[in-house]
């Protein structure tokens, strides 16, 4: 498709709508409604049999909905998108599109929870079977392929290690086995790193993060390179599961999206500040962010993303226990899962995100019982410093008065 392209910063802002299409409202009205009339009988008989575009019911398109659609698309270089009333929508959508019973998927050797849970339920209840693979290398994931395979599956950076693949090598082999390739592109958002441009069949982000900037909405966003094969998508497996996305989390998402370039650079910015000072602290055993020169993504990361991102995990010097009671003495800095939100969260994956995973696959994964995840909000860098100082302050003190 011909675009006529600008720059992110300007497309996050203008892209898929067109004011004079709406009595020149400056703001995409919010169709907030669940089914659309008809002029005509035939009118309604051609739109059914796909003959005239047009709005039929809220759960088959909505206007509100395709700007969002449409601007999602721009961002990541795709042909088609679709919105979803979840991040695991999106997810299960593409999954249940490309996959049988008998089928296979090679994934990385990290996921998040959820999607490690609904590869658990397909193996058991559709005989779909995965593999978490290491794709350190070329040779090690052709190791992961098999016959049967008919996905592969990438998060990058992997939630919660930071550990990045080389997507470009991922997409070569795929291709040259006819493999489609789907990347959860989540942590990056579009404005770090676009896995289309870099040979991806599809991505797809929890919109509830850095999309929508806020906290609070729900939803998921899918992008595809083949404008007929999302249609495909849209009028099966997303018409007949329904997990649509409404128009209002909709019309929320276009307004934080519009913010997300300025975001993503302070977001990064302080995760810049926040790592320098974590990895310098006598209390943390290892941290775990692509921006580090020591990690070893380091490399791929100025490879294939404009900058590392706003999320960093790290290994507390000491027990489960004492990892927990950090949290506990934090005071600014909010206990809860999701990321990308204005403020600074931290969560603990071995007991929150990936309490679903059995711990010895969270041991394959990098998940120790010392490691946080933190996503470093836009706050002022020296407050969300201060903050993390006075806890492990409290936390080495009560350490010491135990021994």
């Amino acid at each position: 498709m011909e675009r006529n392209k600008k720059r992110f910063e300007t497309e996050v802002v203008h892209t898929g709508y067109d004011s004079s299409h709406y009595q020149g409202s400056l703001t995409p009205p919010l169709f907030q409604t669940s089914t659309f009339t008809f002029e005509n009988a035939a009118q309604g008989e051609k739109r059914f049999a796909g003959q005239e575009e047009g709005y039929i019911y809220s759960r088959l398109g909505n206007p509100t909905v395709k700007v969002l659609e449409d601007r999602i698309m721009t961002l990541e270089h795709g042909e088609g998108a679709l919105a979803f009333g979840s991040g695991m929508a999106a997810v299960s959508a593409v999954l249940f599109h490309l996959l049988k019973s008998g089928d296979h998927v090679v994934c990385s050797r990290g996921v998040y929870g959820c999607t490690f849970g609904l590869l658990e339920m397909m193996e058991k209840k559709f005989s779909i079977t995965h593999e978490y693979a290491d794709m350190s290398s070329e040779e090690l994931l052709r190791q992961a392929i098999t016959e049967n395979t008919a996905c592969i599956y990438v998060e990058t950076p992997i939630n919660p290690t930071m550990e990045c693949i080389d997507l470009k090598m991922v997409c070569q082999v795929a291709m040259e086995l006819e493999i489609p390739v789907v990347v959860d592109n989540t942590f990056s958002s579009p404005y770090l790193q676009n896995p289309i441009k870099l040979g991806a069949d599809f991505v797809l982000h929890s919109a509830t993060k850095y999309i929508c900037g806020h906290g609070d909405v729900v939803g998921g966003l899918l992008v595809g390179k083949s404008a007929e094969e999302m249609q495909e998508i849209r009028m099966t497996t997303q018409k007949d599961i329904g997990g649509i996305m409404s128009p209002f989390d909709a019309w929320l998402l276009i307004r934080g999206i519009k913010t997300l370039a300025v975001r993503m650079d302070r977001h990064c910015d302080n995760a810049e500040k926040i790592a320098s000072y974590l990895k310098a602290h006598s209390m943390v055993k290892a941290i775990h962010y692509p921006g580090d020169a020591d990690h070893p993504s380091f490399r791929m990361a100025k490879d294939q993303m404009k900058r590392p991102g706003g999320i960093l995990s790290f290994e507390i010097n000491g027990t489960k226990e004492m990892a927990q009671a950090f949290m506990d003495e934090l005071n600014m800095i909010k206990i809860a899962v999701s990321l990308g939100d204005a403020e600074t969260l931290i969560q603990h994956p071995s007991t929150m995100t990936h309490s679903v995973v059995p711990p010895e696959v969270r041991a394959k994964m990098g998940i120790t019982d010392s490691l946080l995840r933190l996503s470093v909000g836009l706050e002022s860098w020296e407050d969300i410093c201060e903050d993390l100082e006075q806890a492990f302050k409290k936390v080495e003190k009560r350490a010491v008065q135990m021994q």
